[in-house]
C-alpha cells in the first residue's frame, strides 16, 4: 500500500542504508535497466560517502549515465499509451495485459520505474575505480551499443562492453551468457 518511489535518491539512500553493515566483505553489484542506474549511483554513493567500492560493477540494459534520453518521458503518458510504450520493450506479458484487475496493481511500480529513469539527471563526479562490464542486447533500440559502450568512460579501472542476441530482456533469452560472463568477471576479481 506504499506509494511507489518515483526518484533515484531515496532508493539509493535506502539501499546503501541496507548495505552498510555488509560492506565490510567483498561485494558486486549487478543491475538491468533502471537497476543498473541504481547499481551505479548506489557504486558511486559507497566509493564517496564510505570509502569502499564493489570489487564489480555489472551494468544491463540502459545507455551510460552520460548519455542524454532523446525521447520524451512516458510514465506520464495516460494509461493506454504507457502500456503501449511499455509492451514495445517486450516488458509485457499477454497473460499480465489480459488481467486487468492485476495490470492495474502493476501500474503504478511500472510508471514509477519509468519516471526514476526518465527523470534521473547525470552530474559528472569522480570516476570509479571498479572494473566494470556492460551488457547489452544486440537488438535493444533503447540502449544502442555505443550508449552501452559509454558506460567505460565512468571509471578508472577496467571495463568492457559486451553484446548478447536479444532485445532490452536479454537477460532473459542469454540467462546463461548473462551469468557465465558475471561468474567469469567475479573469478577474476578474486570472488
Amino acid at each position: 500500500m506504499e506509494a511507489p518511489i518515483t526518484r533515484l535518491e531515496p532508493l539509493v539512500a535506502g539501499v546503501v542504508t541496507a548495505l552498510i553493515p555488509w560492506l565490510d566483505k567483498p561485494f558486486a553489484l549487478f543491475g538491468h535497466s533502471v537497476g543498473a542506474l541504481l547499481a551505479f549511483a548506489v557504486a558511486q554513493h559507497i566509493r564517496w560517502r564510505e570509502g569502499c567500492e564493489p570489487v564489480h560493477l555489472f551494468v544491463s540494459g540502459r545507455s551510460a549515465p552520460q548519455c542524454t534520453e532523446i525521447r520524451p518521458p512516458a510514465y506520464n503518458l495516460p494509461d493506454d499509451e504507457f502500456i503501449e510504450r511499455v509492451v514495445s520493450f517486450n516488458g509485457m506479458s499477454s497473460e499480465l495485459l489480459a488481467n486487468r484487475e492485476l495490470l492495474e496493481l502493476t501500474l503504478p511500480v511500472l510508471r514509477a520505474d519509468f519516471e526514476v529513469y526518465e527523470t534521473y539527471r547525470h552530474t559528472a563526479g569522480p570516476l570509479l575505480q571498479c572494473p566494470i562490464t556492460a551488457l547489452g542486447g544486440k537488438e535493444d533500440t533503447d540502449a544502442p551499443p555505443p550508449q552501452v559502450e559509454a558506460w567505460c568512460e565512468q571509471t578508472t579501472g577496467s571495463a568492457r562492453a559486451v553484446f548478447l542476441p536479444g532485445d532490452h530482456f536479454f537477460i532473459h533469452t542469454a540467462e546463461a551468457d548473462v551469468l557465465q560472463i558475471v561468474s567469469s568477471a567475479l573469478k577474476q576479481s578474486g570472488v
